[in-house]
């Protein structure tokens, strides 16, 4: 198995320099780890004090990691703290960011790679977050006796940790130290499949994170301006086909006030929102010209407010539905107590069972069934008003991950202020 994975990074290396060729993505992701080991090697060697390495794959982990990350820095202020991305989408967005002393693409796995890393970064833990796991790495970090926490981990059938490559992949999971589960369905699908790691269920750091994100002042005037009044659907994450369903709503709706901040915000697929839109107006406009306008489509082509803007909605749409991969962040939404709309693909979200299950989610196979739903919702202000109050609780009651994992970090003496 290990000559097959040896293979695959060959083939991956291979295959995503080819693409760099017309890809911006993939371009970024070979420009990126351009000399990455000595870039690394020069910024632990410019700094002081012990390291502790998180490694995300993308955006989305960050966020799930972020909460974690920074209580830890808090807690132990004398580690510096390497971040790590394998995806342009969580560096290019989160490079600059203040919490961590360091931030790169994570260097290929490989055995030359792995050892050269951590001989330069000695970090004194590393935390994985929820899936992202690379065979020479975790070897080496086992190897060398450095604690390895895997953090918000969540396992399902479908996964490639149960298909063909699953029993290599399973054998991957034995360097961790300890693995945090979100849920008990997670460590039954462990044991069946006799994973003898130490493993605890201690729920999603998600949770934390968009708590503390909701109990944040924010205001800006262009929301406040913009969603003074009426309803207010605010749309996140949306893909092409959740934008044409929203489209068909509005054909139905036309007093139904709409704010769409799309996954991708290139300048072509922002144009495509716009046609289907034709009265619409971008966020970067509105907040030159000043904070009124006409419009009832909104369209954010920025990145980094999502999180932040769900407050002003009366109901809400997470996109990626449509997709096989799945919803995207509900409980971003959820947290400020709104229901919540998505398309059909969301097996790969625990919350979204969970709020449908509690009434106060919905998922939708196509336009016809979503763009009735959703004014009969709108219609019944009191009823809405219970379910929104459900969606806060259930975040509000799936709290506490973060405080499980540090009180491990604690107990087991893996990290201490008393560093000679």
């Amino acid at each position: 198995m290990l000559v097959i994975y040896n293979l695959f990074l060959l083939l991956y290396r291979a295959a995503i320099r080819f693409t760099s060729l017309w890809n911006n993505k993939a371009s970024l992701w070979v420009e990126g780890r351009k000399d990455i080991q000595n870039k690394i090697k020069s910024a632990c060697e410019s700094g002081h004090g012990p390291i502790i390495w998180m490694h995300c794959a993308s955006l989305g982990e960050f966020e799930q990691g972020r909460e974690l990350l920074e209580r830890i820095k808090k807690q132990y202020p004398s580690y510096r703290v390497l971040l790590t991305f394998f995806s342009p989408s969580g560096y290019e967005v989160r490079k600059n960011y203040k919490q961590a002393d360091m931030i790169f693409y994570l260097p290929m796995d490989g055995r030359k790679n792995a050892k050269l890393f951590l001989d330069t970064v000695k970090p004194k833990m590393a935390l994985f977050i929820k899936y992202e796991s690379w065979y020479y790495y975790l070897t080496e970090l086992k190897n060398r006796g450095i604690p390895t926490l895997l953090v918000s981990a969540m396992f399902t059938r479908d996964l490639s940790f149960f298909g063909i490559m699953g029993s290599f992949l399973r054998g991957m999971l034995e360097n961790y130290t300890h693995i945090f589960l979100q849920d008990e369905k997670s460590l039954e699908l462990l044991r069946e499949y006799h994973v003898k790691n130490e493993m605890s269920i201690s729920g999603d750091t998600r949770f934390d994170r968009v708590l503390e994100i909701a109990d944040t002042k924010f205001n800006h005037p262009v929301f406040e301006s913009f969603c003074s009044d009426g309803d207010i659907l605010i749309a996140g994450s949306t893909w092409t086909e959740d934008e044409e369903m929203l489209a068909d709503l509005r054909s139905k709706e036309p007093s139904l006030k709409m704010v769409i901040a799309p996954h991708e915000i290139s300048d072509s697929h922002i144009e495509k929102i716009k046609k289907l839109f034709p009265d619409s107006i971008l966020f970067s406009e509105i907040n030159e010209m000043g904070h009124h306008t006409s419009s009832k489509v909104l369209i954010v082509d920025t990145i980094g407010m999502l999180s932040k803007i769900y407050r002003y909605a009366t109901i809400c749409y997470i996109g990626g539905g449509f997709n096989k991969s799945g919803i995207h962040n509900i409980i971003e939404a959820a947290v400020y107590g709104k229901v919540v709309c998505f398309g059909k693909y969301f097996g790969f979200s625990r919350e979204a069972a969970s709020l449908i299950n509690l009434g106060a989610g919905y998922s939708f196979a196509d336009a016809a069934s979503f763009s009735t739903a959703v004014p009969a919702l709108l219609s019944n202000k009191q009823e809405l008003e219970m379910k929104n109050e459900i969606a806060k609780n259930f975040v509000v009651l799936n709290k506490g991950a973060t405080d499980t994992i540090m009180d491990y970090i604690e107990r087991n003496l893996l990290l201490s202020n008393s560093i000679n």
